[in-house]
């Protein structure tokens, strides 16, 4: 990569991002699909956030705002999501944003880093950390997974809608992902207030901007192999220090999930919560506690 590919931008945020909610320093990196955004705040240990999808860097703002008063916390956008660039030459794979996530972990040549991960950032950023064991310290996990998918039948099913005429419609034309799924994905959609689902719609206006979505919901059959993978490269990670926090009432991402990862890495501490996939929304406080207590 060229030199001073690291950039801030003030002046093209767009006007619906509320400063009082998402009140960070804006930056981005020139990577070669595109511009990245992300937001780095604090210093000392870093915390490293990987959001999964409908999401965006916004899901971990209050963990940012608290955390970063005695941590250095990095929050990236994967391209096509939140604040980057929509590059239509990206192919937009798990393993494609887990190349651009190890090449910021290179650029800001970041060490000692926790990765919290969540839904497909469970093996985008897993995936980066394989990659850097050395640089690794410790791992929060929310709902996600790093195995093959192929022949999970819930998979198969889904994969057949989103690789055919319905899918495109429903992803390109309703923009169902933020507006409907991402809903759904919550066990109290009371705790989703139209202000903060608002912040996950807008950054999917229009068809062009919606490529993202459809590409990593293509991806859960379609990177198959490369999430077996990564689980079976999983015991570079195996020393490190591993927090999960569940939502113990995901709708697809099941109590079966959890049993894995724990039969995997039985020395996992483990907190199980009464909520959805959104854990970060639905359990704010009580995840930043255990976060800080983890890496305390």
């Amino acid at each position: 990569m060229q030199k001073k590919t690291v950039m801030e931008y003030q002046n093209i945020l767009p006007n619906w991002l509320d400063n009082r909610l998402y009140p960070f320093d804006n930056k981005y990196i020139q990577l070669p699909d595109g511009r990245m955004h992300y937001v780095d705040e604090g210093s000392g240990q870093v915390i490293l956030f990987v959001h999964g999808t409908p999401a965006w860097s916004f899901l971990y703002r209050d963990f940012i705002k608290t955390l970063s008063r005695e941590y250095r916390c990095i929050a990236v956008d994967h391209l096509g999501f939140g604040l980057s660039e929509r590059s239509e030459k990206f192919e937009g794979t798990p393993q494609a944003h887990a190349d651009n996530l190890a090449l910021l972990i290179r650029e800001l040549d970041l060490r000692e880093i926790t990765f919290v991960v969540h839904d497909f950032g469970g093996p985008i950023g897993l995936g980066a950390a394989l990659n850097f064991p050395d640089r690794t310290k410790k791992v929060v996990l929310f709902n996600s997974w790093l195995w093959e998918t192929k022949n999970n039948k819930e998979v198969q099913k889904i994969d057949k809608v989103v690789k055919g005429a319905l899918g495109r419609f429903l992803y390109l034309y309703l923009n169902i992902s933020p507006k409907v799924l991402l809903k759904k994905g919550f066990d109290d959609p009371r705790k989703l207030k139209r202000n903060i689902h608002d912040h996950y719609v807008r950054p999917f206006p229009n068809k062009k901007s919606r490529r993202a979505l459809l590409e990593l919901a293509r991806s859960l059959a379609g990177s198959s192999d490369w999430y077996e993978e990564q689980w079976q490269h999983l015991d570079k990670l195996g020393d490190k220090e591993w927090l999960i926090l569940w939502g113990a009432r995901d709708k697809f991402i099941t109590p079966e999930f959890l049993e894995k990862w724990l039969g995997r890495l039985p020395q996992a501490k483990c907190v199980q919560y009464e909520c959805g996939h959104f854990v970060q929304e639905e359990m704010t406080e009580k995840c930043i506690a255990e976060i800080a207590g983890f890496i305390g």
